[in-house]
């Protein structure tokens, strides 16, 4: 049984354009021609095509196939071996592309979203994601810990300039506060208490009372918190702890 160069093109996925350059270059030379001149391929061609077109997907140039396909030394079988090798090199490459690719989406699709110059413009010498992978360990699977992966991940820079500015604003004022010696339970304290937890909850994920509390005491019991907290002013983490307790006290009563 033979085919034309048409339902070839059709078979292959290639252009009748491609299969006639073959057969000028002598690559793919078509086992027959009808009684008009008009090119036939035998089952034999299309099985050589396939081949052809294997090591062209895998980057191999004209003349090197050629040499691959047309070399006495090489039976079948060794073609079979070498194509299932540069495909398993193939396939192991295109993994870890994929990987690369995944690993690059995820970076754009969570968290913060800025180059290197512009963390250091923002936040200076501090990483806003230095702890980020204890944070995914510890709360990864919480829905707040999502929540505020997916809005960072929508901040620009300017964003995030504005973010940093109320952090150092409100650092400020709290550390001036603790500094007069305003008590904790002080409306004052409360009122700045209830500003930490609407900060957190505009920007990053809502914060019932509550977890507040709970986060009050981590700001005492977590070394690296209270070292944050107590480097505005000595003895501001306990107080921000006690100030966020008598905040959700007067909210929940």
């Amino acid at each position: 049984m033979s085919y034309s160069v048409g339902q070839v093109a059709g078979f292959a996925g290639v252009t009748v354009r491609t299969l006639h350059h073959y057969d000028d270059i002598g690559l793919l030379v078509p086992s027959e021609r009808n009684h008009a001149g008009h090119r036939r391929y035998s089952d034999g061609d299309l099985d050589r095509l396939q081949r052809i077109l294997f090591y062209r997907e895998l980057g191999f140039p004209l003349d090197e196939v050629a040499a691959l396909l047309d070399d006495p030394d090489t039976d079948p079988r060794a073609h079979l071996r070498r194509q299932h090798e540069l495909l398993t090199a193939r396939i192991e490459k295109l993994q870890k592309m994929a990987a690369a690719v995944e690993q690059a989406m995820e970076a754009r699709k969570m968290g913060i979203n800025l180059t290197p110059e512009e963390r250091f413009e923002v936040f200076g010498e501090k990483d806003p994601e230095q702890y980020r992978e204890e944070a995914e360990a510890r709360w990864g699977n919480t829905e707040a810990y999502a929540e505020s992966q997916r809005r960072a991940a929508t901040y620009t820079k300017e964003d995030w300039k504005r973010i940093q500015a109320e952090v150092d604003d409100w650092g400020e004022r709290y550390a001036a506060l603790v500094a007069a010696g305003e008590q904790p339970s002080g409306e004052a304290a409360m009122d700045l208490a209830e500003e930490h937890r609407q900060h957190i909850s505009r920007y990053y994920f809502e914060v019932p009372h509550e977890m507040h509390r709970c986060f009050g005491d981590m700001y005492v019991s977590d070394e690296r918190f209270k070292a944050f907290y107590d480097a505005m002013h000595p003895g501001l983490a306990e107080h921000l702890r006690d100030a966020i307790k008598a905040n959700a006290a007067r909210h929940t009563a």
